[in-house]
């Protein structure tokens, strides 16, 4: 059976990991990306702070050794759900099982002004990019500012507005400088309230400005102000931004996009075409897009694929689990662990924060680089 992947972030390595582990060399898995190494999403802003270097973070495809798994470089031009052939720039590849994990696309373009007048930090190259406008800034206002929702991982804000505090701390810019959140939440992190109330008490602890309920609809660069959706301005030196998301246009054009994502079935991940999955933030499952949830989807998937090759009847089911680990500042880590039931409100539990917390953490990266790229 002809399993084709599309996408080699959180869940592809780790569905394409899961049935290599049970398959191996027996097993016939396409796994197709248009980049050449994976980069965790907390490491970018290790680099963007100056806390790793690039290289180190950078886990280069061609270094995958999983038995039964073919990695192709590529990028995917066209999608036929109904035939399960996907055209690429390397060639065409038909599938029995095809599974998408394509991840969003981001679109600094879309917010007026982004662009000429601010900085994204979503993507692995506005996060790289900004050690550099990092290391030269002298302080002042500094707003980090979500611009649409959906948005991946929502507690990466947070995070980088207490992250920026401690980097103008260490750098003798306080007294300088301020940092303002403006999110579109009403609670940085709504699944969890004791996340969410850790984060509000160390925002109050350092003075961070709190903006909740609010966009940035655009940036005036001439003016240097940030425009909210409510009309209120605001000025900035620094502007840090969450760009809007999208589904791949590629998904859009191949009809299994519905209002913008893939549904699917939030037991199984399947698709409105059988045998095609849907994982990740492409999808549409009722949970945060994140790579824990979308490794978590992972295993589903894989485990439907596996009785499917052995003949057996899967009763495999997505439970909508996932822990996550939120960067507090000052050397603290929280882990939240948090169930998103279909028709249920979501069940959160905070752990920290802590420092022995980011121990827990690294262990976390490494257990996966070993697991998908055995180093």
């Amino acid at each position: 059976m002809r399993i084709v992947v599309l996408g080699a972030g959180f869940g592809g390595l780790e569905l394409a990991a899961t049935l290599s582990e049970k398959f191996g060399a027996e097993l016939d898995l396409t796994l197709v990306d248009g980049g050449d190494a994976f980069v965790f999403g907390f490491s970018k802003l290790d680099v963007m702070f100056g806390k790793a270097e690039t290289a180190a973070v950078r886990h280069r495809y061609d270094a995958l050794a999983l038995p039964g798994v073919r990695f192709v470089n590529a990028t995917v031009q066209a999608i036929d759900p109904e035939s399960k052939r996907v055209e690429t720039t390397a060639g065409s590849l038909d599938a029995d099982v095809l599974v998408v994990a394509l991840g969003a696309d981001l679109d600094p373009a879309a917010t007026p002004g982004l662009v000429e007048g601010g900085h994204e930090f979503y993507t692995v190259a506005g996060a790289f990019g900004l050690r550099d406008v990092l290391d030269s800034f002298g302080g002042g206002e500094v707003i980090v500012g979500v611009t649409s929702t959906p948005f991946k991982c929502p507690p990466a804000p947070s995070e980088t507005a207490l992250l920026m505090h401690d980097f103008l701390r260490e750098r003798d810019l306080l007294g300088s400088s301020r940092v303002t959140l403006v999110m579109p939440l009403p609670k940085p992190v709504p699944p969890s309230p004791a996340a969410s109330a850790a984060i509000l008490a160390a925002f109050a602890e350092r003075g961070i400005r709190w903006r909740p309920g609010r966009l940035v609809a655009s940036l005036d660069p001439s003016r240097r102000v940030a425009i909210l959706d409510d009309g209120d301005e605001m000025p900035y030196d620094l502007f840090l931004g969450v760009p809007v998301h999208r589904a791949p246009e590629v998904v859009i054009e191949s009809g299994l996009a519905v209002e913008g994502w893939i549904p699917v079935d939030p037991h199984t991940l399947e698709t409105r075409f059988p045998n095609v999955y849907a994982v990740g933030d492409v999808a549409s499952v009722g949970t945060p897009k994140a790579g824990v949830f979308a490794e978590g989807q992972a295993v589903v998937v894989a485990d439907r694929i596996a009785a499917r090759l052995r003949g057996d009847d899967s009763t495999s089911a997505y439970d909508g689990r996932g822990v996550c680990y939120v960067e507090l500042g000052r050397g603290a880590v929280a882990k939240v662990d948090v169930t998103f039931t279909p028709g249920q409100a979501p069940v959160g539990d905070l752990e920290g924060p802590s420092a022995e917390l980011v121990a827990d953490k690294e262990q976390f990266g490494t257990s996966r680089i070993a697991r998908w790229f055995g180093g």
